[in-house]
């Protein structure tokens, strides 16, 4: 059964899956460059797996913080407009 984790527990989550992600991707670099390209593919895409399972994380921290404490999040607005060059 699936534990409910609060939205503090999710970002950690989130953090270990991001460090493994990169663990495995710096695996994959290293068999990459000793041209032993099946084991680097196979890094990738366990590095890839933590990727999205961080990226579960962070969306069920977000839906967790707005269910409990009534808020959206903030608006997006723009810090300084750019005008064209002409």
């Amino acid at each position: 059964m699936a534990k409910h984790l609060s939205g503090t527990e999710h970002h950690l989550a989130a953090a270990t899956h991001h460090e493994r992600a990169a663990a495995h991707h710096r695996l994959a670099s290293q068999h990459y460059a000793e041209k032993d390209y099946a084991h680097a593919a196979h890094q990738a895409l366990i590095a890839h797996g933590h990727g999205q399972q961080a990226a579960r994380h962070a969306n069920e921290a977000t839906k967790y913080h707005i269910e409990h404490h009534d808020a959206a999040p903030p608006p997006l607005r723009v810090v300084k407009k750019i005008e064209p060059v002409q």
